[in-house]
């Protein structure tokens, strides 16, 4: 089976700062644990991009990730997602392009469109158009990682000869990531021959979406090796399962709750209906709709559908183990935060995940090496006078 990669999920809610007491302190807290999964082994770092939402306050990732570039050294990583229908795709792909370079290679490109009607309502933009938006945002800055000029006359951007600096440090560019929900958007990851990731969905329903996104890939025929796909589920390790449960409880039924009131109460609250999708009424919608109903309620749910991995080391890495089995994920993406716990507990779960239960699994030095295109960038670096392996 292929060697299995660890990351973290470090978003930053509007809870964190008014707990830490402000912005810069709240920054400071995930700056500093970024720097301790550096040290521990972890092999990726993730933020996620929500605009006017309790759901997370790093309104500008690539700002804050300039940060986590220069504090730390080997860890890989990038926003899941950077919502495409909410930036000038150009601008972005220069600003990519320049932390690619900060971090001598290490981001990863996390790419997604945006499910929250509310967020587009209140920066003005049509929130059914946005999956076009987005694949004629990732079309543009592809063109401006690849090519040396660019003229663009689509449907939301325009473009006349733009000449667009600095290219990527990683040739051709970072690693593209898609985040899924729908079996669609799993087919449009296979279809580009992108790495996937995803979270929310029960372990049942990841088999099938993984299982989807590997039998469109290989239909589309493309070489090898397979992208990676990435699980990210709520993660607490203490020394006993006892204790992991008693540090837990008290603020896992807030991990998709705590702040709603937020949004909830103001004026455009959620957009045209509750739930925040516009009357979208799919599979996967209603499939989510329900663990976060479900999720509100009761602990045992969290982790009888294998939602939340809560336990001593030990019982972490086999239950992780166990998913891997019936998934077939590669990458697996630990969030520590969870609800109102304190930054200690905190703390003190990602050093035992990154110094027991990492290990548990056989891996090589150094991060793991992602597909093929990737491995290649990565023995350039190496060959590249003074560069070493991922900006090392």
């Amino acid at each position: 089976m292929t060697e299995l990669g660890f990351g973290a999920w470090g978003s930053i809610k509007p809870h964190d700062i008014e707990q830490a007491g402000s912005a810069a302190d709240a920054y400071d807290d995930h700056i500093r644990q970024a720097q301790m999964m550096d040290e521990l082994g972890y092999d990726y770092y993730w933020i996620i991009e929500h605009q006017s939402s309790y759901i997370g306050a790093i309104t500008a990732p690539t700002v804050f990730l300039t940060a986590i570039a220069r504090a730390t050294k080997r860890i890989r990583f990038g926003a899941m997602i950077w919502q495409l229908p909410f930036h000038n795709p150009m601008r972005l792909a220069q600003e990519i392009a320049t932390l690619d370079h900060l971090s001598r290679g290490r981001v990863e490109f996390g790419t997604g469109i945006g499910t929250h009607e509310h967020e587009f309502i209140r920066w003005g933009i049509d929130y059914q158009q946005r999956r076009e938006m987005g694949e004629e945002a990732l079309a543009i800055i592809e063109k401006a990682w690849t090519q040396p000029e660019v003229t663009h006359a689509g449907r939301y951007w325009q473009f006349d000869e733009m000449l667009p600096m600095p290219k990527p440090y990683q040739q051709p560019h970072p690693p593209i990531w898609i985040a899924a929900h729908s079996l669609r958007a799993f087919e449009w990851a296979a279809e580009r021959n992108n790495d996937v990731a995803s979270n929310i969905s029960t372990d049942d329903e990841m088999v099938e979406k993984f299982a989807h996104f590997r039998r469109i890939w290989e239909e589309c025929e493309h070489p090898g090796p397979m992208p990676r796909q990435m699980l990210v589920r709520p993660v607490h390790v203490a020394p006993t399962d006892e204790q992991a449960r008693a540090e837990t409880e008290p603020y896992l039924l807030g991990y998709y709750a705590l702040g709603r009131e937020l949004v909830a109460d103001s004026r455009i609250g959620f957009g045209s209906d509750p739930r925040g999708k516009a009357g979208d009424d799919t599979r996967y919608t209603r499939a989510n709709g329900r663990v976060f109903r479900e999720s509100g309620r009761s602990y045992d749910f969290w982790v009888d559908n294998d939602l939340a991995l809560i336990g001593s080391p030990e019982t972490v890495a086999r239950k992780i183990e166990e998913s891997r089995e019936r998934i077939g994920f590669t990458v697996f993406a630990a969030s520590h935060h969870i609800g109102a716990m304190p930054v200690e507990s905190v703390d003190s779960s990602i050093r035992l995940f990154g110094e027991s239960v990492i290990p548990a699994f056989e891996r090589p030095t150094g991060p793991v090496v992602p597909h093929s295109r990737a491995a290649e960038r990565a023995a350039k670096a190496v060959a590249a006078p003074g560069t070493g392996p991922w900006g090392a």
